[in-house]
């Protein structure tokens, strides 16, 4: 199925299943701490929970929120709505309020897919919604459902047609998400696995959500497109990693955010380099501890340049020296430029905004989940704008500089600096909100918030902020606080953030990190 440049569409998600339980039917597919799913496993029980959601009403483009932590049973459902036709929307299990409730909303779903874990969230904004859902839990009716009698697939649905959604960070709004192809993800498995030079023999690990890209389309998607394994841990911890690490017999693993750096940091063993692992990919990757991370675990660093909406235009090439701060090259697949802020390309050396376009059909999302004017945006001129700002050196090597868009990424996660401020401002002390990044000593951002509270009222900062814990995910409670009379803004009434972001961290700004080591 690899090829270098794709002249046909390929097959959909679950035909590939299909393909793979007969080519390699004792192949184990899957790999979690519960145990080895093979091929032909993960096939037969995701053509039972097809039949069993096909006798509740779900079909060919019905569109299912999944809400679920890694797991088999996560997977196993994402395979039966392939097979139906449906369309498996991915939802961050810990959205609370605001975020679950827009990101069920947007759905418009009759069904949703559930961990038993998630389903208060789910009852604490189930009045906002349009619709009352019939919840399939986990260990509920999701295994009766599953139990079901498998039937012959007879949806008509095709390699073009919507396979899933992921959400990506809102900006000046609500998280966006990005209506993903069967090809999308088919075809991004493939040219990862051409590019970073996977082989079926190798163990692809990734201890991210399922929810993101990194995990789904660029762990599980190459497992299936070669006939590896995907094996796929529940969380990232630093004294877990090379455990499960070895545990899985792990030969390639992705990074992103923090974690090569939280790594790096950890205290040295003797046994570091007694890992299976010879090569992980990711972004980004620190120039000051590449070279010694890779002598001490004894593996070889790739760093890419990607995101859900655009896929992966450009990976550093793996047989040709590492240029420090460079996140590669524009494969075939891609066209790429840096246009400055009328739309006019820069010069080598210049830092422009990064905007793409594909070259084949169904690479790139197709468009934000009911959010029509969200997707025009984006695709202005006939580009992709990616919000973020790189320059290329004359070698067409690529350097990300930063993003203009209103957004912050935290430890691997992209936050909505919308949906933080909605929660802040449900405190009832509050009276307007705003989030934005400020430098992390892990690299990235730390999120921050600048808090107008009403008049005559006071707020305990740890208050608030164990308040956000509350409301929202755990990446998107506020590390620092600080409480002003008013926030900057421009003549339109707009918050200023770059005014905020340049002012930072001030002799009144409370630090939870020390106030909780505080003796």
């Amino acid at each position: 199925m690899l090829t270098g440049a794709a002249t046909e569409l390929g097959p959909t998600i679950d035909e590939l299943l299909t393909e793979r339980t007969r080519t390699h039917t004792d192949q184990v597919f899957l790999r979690f701490a519960s145990g080895d799913l093979t091929f032909a496993e993960v096939h037969d029980r995701a053509a039972r929970l097809a039949a069993g959601l096909a006798s509740i009403g779900v079909e060919s483009g019905t569109t299912v929120p999944v809400v679920m932590a890694n797991s088999a049973e996560f997977m196993i459902s994402l395979f039966a709505l392939s097979r139906l036709g449906a369309v498996a929307c991915l939802i961050n299990t810990t959205f609370k309020g605001p975020a679950l409730a827009h990101a069920i909303g947007v759905t418009q779903a009759r069904v949703v897919l559930l961990d038993p874990s998630v389903v208060a969230n789910l009852d604490a904004i189930a009045p906002s919604l349009p619709t009352e859902l019939i919840r399939i839990v986990v260990g509920g009716r999701w295994d009766e459902l599953a139990s079901a009698a498998p039937v012959p697939p007879s949806s008509t649905h095709t390699a073009t047609d919507p396979a899933i959604v992921l959400f990506t960070s809102g900006t000046t709004g609500p998280s966006k998400g990005c209506v993903l192809s069967h090809r999308y993800v088919l075809r991004q498995a493939e040219l990862m696995s051409r590019h970073l030079g996977f082989v079926e023999t190798d163990v692809l690990y990734c201890p991210f959500p399922l929810f993101h890209i990194d995990a789904t389309v660029l762990t599980v998607g190459p497992a299936l497109v070669l006939g590896a394994t995907a094996a796929i841990g529940e969380r990232f911890s630093v004294s877990g990693f090379w455990p499960e690490v070895r545990q899985f017999g792990a030969t390639v693993f992705d990074f992103m955010g923090a974690t090569l750096t939280m790594l790096h940091k950890a205290a040295p063993l003797l046994d570091d380099t007694d890992n299976p692992v010879r090569l992980a990919w990711g972004v980004p990757v620190p120039d000051k501890i590449a070279s010694g991370f890779e002598q001490r675990f004894g593996l070889h660093l790739v760093e890419l340049y990607g995101s859900t909406d655009a896929g992966i235009p450009m990976y550093h090439p793996i047989d040709r020296p590492r240029r420090p701060g460079s996140c590669g090259t524009v494969i075939d697949a891609y066209e790429a430029q840096l246009h400055d802020d009328d739309g006019f390309e820069v010069a080598f050396g210049e830092v422009g905004e990064l905007v793409v376009r594909p070259t084949e059909p169904s690479i790139m999302a197709d468009g934000y989940l009911g959010m029509p004017e969200a997707t025009l945006m984006s695709r202005r001129n006939l580009w992709f704008h990616t919000g973020d700002r790189l320059r290329r050196d004359a070698d067409g090597f690529h350097y990300f500089v930063g993003r203009t868009a209103d957004s912050i990424r935290r430890r691997g996660e992209n936050i909505s600096a919308f949906e933080v401020e909605e929660v802040v401002k449900l405190h009832p002390e509050s009276l307007d909100a705003a989030a934005f990044g400020v430098p992390s000593e892990f690299t990235e951002d730390d999120l921050m918030v600048a808090v107008v509270v009403r008049p005559g009222r006071t707020v305990d900062p740890a208050a608030l902020v164990e308040f956000c814990a509350q409301h929202a995910a755990r990446h998107m409670v506020p590390r620092f606080v600080d409480f002003v009379d008013d926030l900057p803004r421009t003549p339109t009434e707009k918050i200023r953030k770059d005014a905020l972001r340049q002012r930072g961290i001030t002799p009144t700004t409370w630090d939870a990190q020390k106030a909780s080591t505080a003796p």
